[in-house]
């Protein structure tokens, strides 16, 4: 789509060089969701382009993404073979409502910043215990849990300006067991519910991660292995009836059932 109220693009070399930020400026990476729809309050694009930031680093504590990253480069990536979690990658790139066009532009940081329900990028790094590093405007990197990121439907802590640079997952994370369960109404389409848990074998604790069915993320950790009524309980204790999204994707009934439903299955397999 054509952005008739763009008037300028800057390019620069580096987060840097943006010292002041004014209403009507926008970060510019791949640029899938801003050319989307008109944007009728940005008049300045403000390209990430130029930065430089390598796209992923592994070592002995874990992954490092930056948040230019595209889809297609996370797709790529070999997981270590003692990442027992390295194939959730994939399902959550695999979750994305988009085409492989899409893929080679789309950002990991674009779609956590978007902050919708359904974004798979965000529910891969809640579940994988991830940290996000904040580049505000003139003040200090701040870190910030993945789990603590998203505050609502496209919704965020992020100031006016403050730019997300880099994802972080810890290879304790990576190490555990995982089971993943959605859910969509049509085929391909939008995920209504995505639930992931994770545990570490063979006697951790387990942690589910409920996104898209609720307005946020929701994360519950338990010491051991809940029984089906302890998980329901915590359930309803995490998750009143005001948190479930209701759109044309599912009502709040259909999300709250599947995601009973398939947090049974999921304890049913990481207990197996």
């Amino acid at each position: 789509m054509n952005l008739n109220t763009i008037v300028e693009v800057q390019r620069p070399a580096s987060a840097d060089d943006i010292r002041q930020w004014r209403d009507g400026d926008a970060w510019l990476a791949g640029g899938t969701w801003l050319f989307s729809e008109p944007q009728i309050h940005t008049d300045t694009l403000i390209d990430l382009g130029r930065f430089g930031w390598t796209p992923l680093e592994s070592g002995p504590d874990g992954l490092a993404i930056a948040a230019t990253c595209t889809i297609a480069e996370l797709y790529a990536f070999a997981p270590p073979a003692e990442w027992a979690a390295g194939p959730l990658i994939g399902q959550c790139c695999r979750s994305f409502l988009s085409s492989f066009k899409i893929w080679n532009e789309a950002t990991v940081g674009g779609n956590i910043v978007m902050s919708l329900p359904a974004g798979p990028m965000i529910s891969l790094t809640v579940a994988l215990e991830g940290s996000y590093t904040l580049w505000p405007r003139g003040g200090a990197p701040r870190e910030i849990r993945a789990v603590e990121f998203v505050t609502g439907n496209h919704a965020n802590v992020l100031a006016p300006g403050e730019l997300l640079r880099a994802i972080r997952l810890p290879a304790s994370a990576l190490a555990k067991t995982f089971a993943f369960r959605r859910g969509e109404l049509t085929h391909l389409g939008r995920s209504s519910v995505l639930l992931i848990g994770t545990r570490l074998r063979p006697a951790g604790g387990l942690t589910l991660t409920v996104t898209a069915a609720t307005l946020r993320p929701v994360q519950l950790a338990f010491d051991g292995l809940p029984s089906a009524d302890e998980l329901r309980d915590a359930i309803d204790a995490a998750i009143p009836d005001a948190l479930y999204l209701d759109d044309v994707h599912g009502s709040p009934a259909h999300r709250r059932h599947l995601t009973y439903h398939y947090a049974e299955q999921i304890r049913q397999e990481l207990g197996a």
